[in-house]
């Protein structure tokens, strides 16, 4: 089965290069590639100890910064070096400080893992969440080099519990450590024979926590809210601004304000969504020299601020809950004890499942529910503060994952 792995690898790699021609993003996936192992041989000092940690896209760096940066606090004499595999984690974090060095990761063929390996010598190798490359975890544990994976999730569906999955499933034993974020893939890891598996919880709770610690002002913000009650809408995409739209052209009163932050902020949709707004609208890069409190509704067409955003809401509209991926980051909105409400798909996210239950989320399947839901809120300050207490607090519950995780690494860091 590993022969076809490689065989398909090889397969891939070829089409890839033919659909570079095409698209952008495959383009910039491969070209990326093509100087990492000079880009190795130049950033890396061979004398010196180097942690590995490797994040699939954005979304896993973030989850697992809480414990990269602790890491680099009590290791700081180590090199640090962080890879991707997608152009959107790549791209947007190539620059990160805490790194001594940053690439992609090379596609799992034998030679690149062996290659890899050879060049980087890590004394610990850390996964984040997903990221199963049999190649690489094969030649780690060919060379003893401790490896772990942290916020870790699994589901019975996955390869690994299947009959025919045996030989992807003697790859994951390849790792020394699972810190898993709940008790049913613990089981599952266990029932396979693995057992050195440590139910700790989400390191995304580390990392939302320390945005409110930071505590960074937007003073643009704070004009535009003008203290009116403010809705925050972050990550959306179209069908949830169809909605959203809908509310604020005919429902919302004057004093309710509304920041759009969509998912993609390309020029026309960013277009197209403003046009849709007949109330008055101003786009986060046309914001100089305005008075915002003139206006009711913001689009945010720029990335980064979010999160910081959600410190001056009344509540949170969470995107992504029509897409086939599902719901996006709802943590972030939680941590500052906002009410969420999201559209209907979010079945694969126990942290929304969790926040359902205890009722700190809404779910909503069309917008006749949205503008419902909307409504309610705006007018009902006690049950938003009664959501805020559950948002706030389930939050805080589930804070600690980086500090238990970093009692093993630093056994294995200094075995």
């Amino acid at each position: 089965m590993r022969f076809l792995y490689n065989v398909f690898v090889g397969l891939a790699l070829v089409s890839l290069k033919v659909i570079a021609l095409f698209n952008n993003k495959v383009h910039l996936f491969l070209a990326g590639r093509k100087e990492v192992f000079q880009k190795l041989k130049c950033d890396l000092d061979p004398t010196q100890k180097t942690v590995w940690v490797h994040a699939a896209s954005l979304g896993e760096f973030e989850q697992g910064r809480p414990l990269i940066e602790e890491i680099k606090k009590q290791y700081p004499e180590h090199q640090l070096l962080i890879t991707f595999f997608s152009p959107s984690g790549y791209e947007v974090r190539k620059k990160y400080k805490g790194a001594t060095a940053i690439t992609y990761l090379p596609i799992d063929t034998v030679f690149n893992a062996k290659k890899f390996i050879k060049i980087v010598q890590p004394v610990l190798a850390v996964f984040i969440k997903y990221e199963f490359w049999p190649n690489y975890l094969i030649e780690l544990k060919k060379n003893a080099i401790p490896t772990v994976l942290v916020s870790g999730i699994f589901r019975e569906r996955q390869i690994f519990f299947k009959f025919y999955g045996v030989w992807m499933k003697k790859a994951l034993m390849s790792i020394d450590a699972f810190f898993v974020q709940d008790e049913g893939s613990k089981n599952l890891l266990n029932a396979i024979g693995i057992d050195e598996v440590y139910f700790v919880g989400d390191t995304r709770f580390d990392r939302v926590q320390k945005l409110v610690e930071k505590n960074e002002a937007l003073p643009f913000v704070h004009d535009f809210k003008n203290k009116s009650y403010l809705l925050v809408a972050g990550s959306t995409w179209s069908k949830d601004e169809e909605g959203l739209v809908q509310y604020i052209n005919t429902v919302a009163r004057e004093d309710e304000k509304f920041i759009i932050a969509p998912h993609n902020i390309d020029v026309l949709g960013i277009e197209k969504l403003k046009s849709s707004l007949t109330k008055k609208t101003i786009l986060y890069t046309q914001k100089e020299d305005k008075d915002l409190s003139c206006y009711q509704v913001m689009i945010v067409d720029t990335v980064g601020i979010l999160s910081k955003i959600y410190a001056y809401a009344n509540i949170a509209y969470v995107g992504g809950g029509y897409t086939k991926s599902g719901v996006h980051n709802t943590l972030e909105a939680a941590t500052y004890g906002l009410p969420i409400v999201i559209g209907p798909n979010y079945k694969k996210f126990k942290e929304v499942k969790d926040l359902i239950s205890l009722q700190g989320c809404t779910s909503v399947q069309n917008t006749e529910e949205l503008m419902t839901a909307l409504s309610l809120f705006s007018k009902d300050k006690n049950l938003r503060e009664e959501k805020k207490q559950i948002t706030k607090q389930y939050v805080v519950s589930n804070l600690g994952a980086t500090k238990k995780i970093m009692e093993t690494i630093q056994t294995l860091i200094l075995r």
